[in-house]
């Protein structure tokens, strides 16, 4: 037991583990994040509906979004970006490795009578000639992954935009980093049932990286006859640091925000947006 408790509690290095699968493609888990993106009121797989709403409509103004844009959302969920932006007669595609918010997402798109290209498929992996006026990447996904991993995803959106295409996403700030508190909390079916339909007790390690400014949620999962361990982790940046990680893969910011609604940009935030294009 004491073995097993220094195991939980054991700090790894910062990306050592990657486990997003076990969140978005096991049956059970999928089908709880699509409840999370499609229960309106809460910021949980997605953000609320009103903020959506509000976030749309300024994408669809800002970028004038029309039947002559070419458009992708990586990390598109259920479509809950989409589908408001494919009601613009602009020819839209969504890739999502959650076969279950996908399968939702087609089923919406069927009862709008929307021609919306949607891929199953892990975006790090996933790979098009297609070329696109906007691509976006919202509710942080960019946070989720590696320094190996960001790089490999920049590279293709420079290889997928149009020359005078951009790509428009959102980070987790410094001040949001800043906020974290490391914690360890213990407690039977946690997150109410999220990890498994039968009893299970969980563990769950929050653990921040001062030099990295990374933070980690390290959930430990003991079901009767199985344990698993799932790692979530977070890289948070200011303006430079992410001006410095899109100039070296040869990508530049052409505009800034403090979120995908277009709130103006202030250092404070806890969130930062941009808008991005080639060099």
């Amino acid at each position: 037991m004491f073995n097993e408790l220094k195991e939980i509690n054991k700090k790894p290095k910062p990306f050592e583990f990657y486990t997003a699968a076990e969140l978005w493609t096991n049956e059970y888990t999928a089908e709880q994040m699509l409840q999370f993106h499609l229960n309106e009121d809460v910021d949980a797989a997605s953000r609320n509906k009103e903020f959506i709403d509000r976030s749309v409509e300024w994408i669809i103004d800002n970028f004038k979004v029309n039947g002559n844009t070419k458009l992708a959302d990586f990390g598109c969920g259920p479509g809950l970006y989409t589908t408001p932006l494919a009601e613009t007669g602009a020819k839209v595609t969504g890739i999502d490795f959650n076969k279950v918010a996908i399968d939702h997402a087609k089923k919406v798109a069927q009862e709008k009578n929307l021609d919306i290209d949607y891929i199953v498929a892990d975006y790090l992996k996933f790979e098009t000639e297609e070329k696109f006026d906007l691509i976006l990447l919202v509710f942080t996904d960019y946070c989720v992954l590696s320094p190996k991993q960001r790089k490999v995803l920049l590279n293709k959106f420079r290889t997928m935009l149009k020359p005078n295409g951009l790509l428009f996403m959102d980070v987790q700030s410094i001040e949001a980093f800043n906020k974290v508190e490391e914690k360890a909390i213990y407690e039977k079916n946690q997150l109410f049932g999220f990890w498994s339909p039968d009893d299970y007790y969980g563990f769950v390690n929050t653990y921040k990286y001062e030099e990295e400014k990374v933070s980690l949620d390290k959930y430990t999962i003991f079901e009767e006859n199985r344990k698993r361990v799932v790692y979530n982790w977070f890289q948070y940046f200011d303006i430079e640091s992410l001006k410095n990680e899109f100039e070296e893969n040869g990508l530049k910011i052409v505009e800034k925000f403090s979120d995908v609604a277009g709130k103006p940009f202030n250092s404070n935030s806890d969130e930062i947006a941009v808008a991005v294009k080639k060099q």
